[in-house]
């Protein structure tokens, strides 16, 4: 029975994992849609879109790196998750700069 707990934890991890990918999905389409209709009325969405797909890869990054102790080449694709994570926030950060201070 032991077992089973691991599995389960295993099992919500990887739940939570596919809701928040299809929540911050569906969020991200609907506000790529918002912003691309009128942009200059919805600047504001942009940094919040690469804040939210910096965020998604991120946290999949991390659950992968957690879970794959031994292949290198699944090290190696969460860690380059990761980077594209951190790029994807500093690119929030550096329109949401852009647009609030013209």
């Amino acid at each position: 029975m032991i077992g089973n707990e691991g599995r389960r934890k295993v099992r919500s991890e990887s739940v939570a994992l596919d809701v928040m990918h299809v929540l911050i999905g569906v969020t991200v389409v609907v506000l790529a849609v918002i912003s691309f209709i009128d942009p200059e009325d919805n600047l504001i969405f942009f940094p919040v879109i690469f804040f939210l797909a910096a965020i998604l890869n991120l946290v999949t990054g991390n659950y992968r790196m957690g879970h794959n102790k031994r292949s290198r080449r699944q090290k190696l694709s969460a860690l380059l998750q990761m980077l594209f994570g951190i790029l994807l926030m500093a690119l929030a950060i550096i329109s949401a700069a852009s647009i609030w201070w013209r």
